[in-house]
């Protein structure tokens, strides 16, 4: 993995962004939890992956962040995902400058509240 990334002649180690992503999903009303993907081999997956945030930089700078949650029961699935998705570009554009090419959101469980 990537030491630091440069972001307009800054460096930013690359869990700085994914706990932007992530703080700023987890504040959105309908997420249960960031919750970790189950892609890849055990001992392989990147640190971001393990949490189920990854944000990357594209070769013209731009950035790419993909997110694993869990949804509250209730709210319906593509509401809470498109609230995720304005959340985290609002965030990363917010706190780096920077264009955000794609945040992509999957649901990866549902949470029911208990009785």
């Amino acid at each position: 993995m990537t030491e630091e990334i440069t972001l307009d002649g800054i460096g930013v180690a690359p869990g700085v962004l994914e706990t932007i992503a992530q703080v700023s999903a987890e504040s959105v009303d309908g997420v249960a939890a960031i919750v970790a993907s189950s892609a890849g081999l055990p001992g392989l997956v990147p640190k971001g992956a393990a949490r189920g945030v990854i944000v990357e930089v594209g070769e013209d700078g731009a950035l790419a962040a993909s997110l694993h949650i869990s949804a509250m029961y209730g709210r319906p699935l593509r509401e809470v995902a498109t609230d995720v998705q304005r959340a985290v570009t609002d965030a990363l554009l917010t706190h780096t400058g920077q264009t955000v090419a794609s945040v992509d959101v999957f649901v990866d469980g549902v949470v029911f509240p208990e009785q």
